[in-house]
């Protein structure tokens, strides 16, 4: 029996956490994910949190800078084309003192606005927000919001009618299958190229698609599909969210490359 899913369809890397990122051909997979990927972040000094645009009233201009990686450092371009050249920087552009770390602060969380709120209410909107725990699933050492690998099906893309970066996958996949199929591979493993992931839940969604990424303008169907089309209770007790896409745990490091062959097992 054919274990075929399709393909690679595009691959993507974020060097800091919130920024935009880079487009890849190929990547090498390890057990904390994509090499480089959400491997550096920015902390504010008045809260001691991670800087998130996952509460757009103060950081959504984070994606409006763009980061890259050379296999040794990082390079932040800001949004007039400049050079980053340090914390002071930074913290000039964003109107905060913040630090630019390669390493996470112990019990590292961030805040996550309720995205139904900034939906109503707007971006620069003071609304609730969740504090949430970095990389629950993951090995530590990365910024990841929960897996070390997120990755989204170009079918759900289509339903959304959004580009992929606003969902800030690592892989897209083409399976010539339907929208929201992510929800049924969780729990089994997906051999990609030569590495091996085990899905392991759908990806809740929070306010980050619908905001502006560098030149794309805001588009508040990216969660407003999903939560008409596919509430999940991604995880058990935690009652149903809008999802699109899976979070997945890496079992086999390895190469992917945009074009490899993806099989469910």
């Amino acid at each position: 029996m054919d274990d075929t899913l399709g393909t690679v369809a595009a691959l993507y890397r974020y060097p800091v956490k919130s920024m935009l990122g880079e487009e890849l051909d190929t990547t090498e997979i390890a057990a904390g994910g994509v090499r480089g990927d959400r491997a550096w972040a920015l902390v504010d000094h008045e809260t001691g949190k991670v800087a998130s645009d996952k509460n757009p009233r103060l950081w959504r201009d984070l994606l409006k800078a763009r980061a890259t990686w050379d296999g040794d450092g990082v390079r932040v371009t800001l949004p007039d084309g400049t050079a980053a050249t340090g914390d002071r920087s930074l913290s000039d552009w964003l109107g905060r003192t913040v630090t630019l770390t390669g390493v996470p602060p112990e019990g590292a969380t961030l805040d996550r606005a309720v995205p139904e709120e900034v939906l109503d209410a707007g971006v620069t909107a003071t609304v609730a927000v969740e504090p949430v725990v970095l990389g629950q699933g993951a090995p530590p050492g990365a910024f990841v919001d929960f897996a070390p690998v997120h990755l989204i099906s170009a079918a759900t893309l289509r339903a959304t009618g959004a580009e992929a970066v606003r969902y800030r996958p690592n892989l897209v996949l083409e399976t010539g299958g339907e929208a929201y199929e992510e929800n049924g591979w969780a729990g089994r493993t997906l051999t990609v190229g030569s590495a091996v992931l085990r899905v392991i839940i759908p990806t809740p969604r929070c306010a980050v698609p619908t905001l502006e990424h560098g030149d794309l303008p805001r588009l508040p169907q990216t969660l407003r599909v999903p939560a008409k089309e596919n509430l999940v209770e991604a995880v058990p007790g935690m009652g149903r969210s809008a999802c699109a896409g899976a979070y997945a745990e890496v079992i086999r490091p390895g190469r992917i490359t945009v074009g490899d062959r993806a099989a469910l097992g």
